[in-house]
């Protein structure tokens, strides 16, 4: 029982950030995706005090297409780049 337990609590022992790296290296796109996804959020706020005669609907449409356009590219990519690793450059046994 106590090797049971050992092994529970070092699955506890681990950190957010080794979580998060471990993830990242998994599916190096999703950290990507999430990066861009903000930049393209707080650029459209930011030109949301120059956007003229645009209406408010427009703008924020505009924005949140752009938004998710981004992420399902990165999407798409990080899908490719993983088959990729899975049927070409996995070693042939």
């Amino acid at each position: 029982m106590s090797a049971d337990n050992d092994a529970s609590l070092s699955i506890y022992d681990e950190t957010l950030g080794s979580k998060l790296a471990q993830k990242a290296k998994e599916a190096p796109f999703v950290p990507i995706g999430i990066a861009g996804f903000a930049a393209i959020v707080a650029y459209g706020l930011y030109k949301l005090r120059s956007r003229g005669d645009t209406k408010m609907s427009v703008h924020l449409i505009h924005t949140s297409v752009g938004a998710q356009g981004f992420v399902v590219g990165a999407m798409t990519v990080g899908i490719l780049y993983s088959m990729y690793q899975e049927y070409w450059v996995k070693p042939k046994p």
